[in-house]
C-alpha cells in the first residue's frame, strides 16, 4: 500500500519564483522536481496530512503531486486550499487557489469534491480539507501551496 502524504507551506519573497520556491521549502519539497497529476487516489493508497514532507529521497529526482498554488504581488494576500474523498475503493483530490479567503476556496474545493463524486460510481465515506493563507507586503510576492505527494521521489534518468 502506498501513502500520499499532504503537505503545505506559505512564503514571500522579492520574485515570483523566488516566493514559490520559499512556500516548497515551507513543506519540505523544494529539492525535487514536481510532476503533477490530475486527482485520482489509487484504491490501494492512503492520504495522511503531515505538513512538512519527510526525507522523500535524493534531490533532483522525480516527485509525483496534485498541487494547490497562489501567488501574488503584494499588498493582498493569497490563499490554496486542497480536499480529498476516499472510501473502500479509489479516490479523489481537489484543489483550489487564489487571490481570496480561506471560506471562499475550502467551499470551492467542497464543491468541486461533490461535482467529481456525481461522476463516478464510487463509494465515498471521508472527505478532509486543508487551506492555507498568505499575505504579500508591498513590493514582495508572496505563495501558498497545498500538494498531495505520491510516494517516494523516483530518478529521472
Amino acid at each position: 500500500m502506498s501513502t500520499i502524504r499532504v503537505v503545505w507551506g506559505t512564503a514571500s519573497g522579492p520574485t515570483r519564483m523566488s516566493s514559490y520556491d520559499a512556500a516548497l521549502a515551507d513543506a519540505n519539497v523544494h529539492n525535487y522536481n514536481l510532476v503533477a497529476v490530475s486527482s485520482v487516489i489509487p484504491a490501494d493508497a492512503t492520504v495522511e496530512a503531515v505538513g512538512t514532507a519527510p526525507d522523500l529521497g535524493p534531490a533532483g529526482e522525480r516527485l509525483t503531486v496534485v498541487e494547490a498554488r497562489a501567488t501574488r504581488a503584494g499588498p493582498g494576500h493569497v490563499t490554496a486550499g486542497l480536499g480529498w474523498t476516499t472510501g473502500d475503493g479509489p479516490g479523489l483530490f481537489y484543489e483550489s487557489a487564489g487571490e481570496t479567503d480561506e471560506a471562499e476556496i475550502d467551499e470551492r474545493v467542497r464543491a468541486g469534491l461533490a461535482a467529481g463524486r456525481e461522476l463516478r460510481d464510487w463509494d465515498f465515506a471521508d472527505e478532509e480539507t486543508r487551506t492555507v493563507t498568505t499575505d504579500a507586503d508591498s513590493g514582495t510576492y508572496a505563495t501558498a501551496v497545498v500538494l498531495a505527494v505520491y510516494g517516494d521521489s523516483e530518478p529521472i534518468c
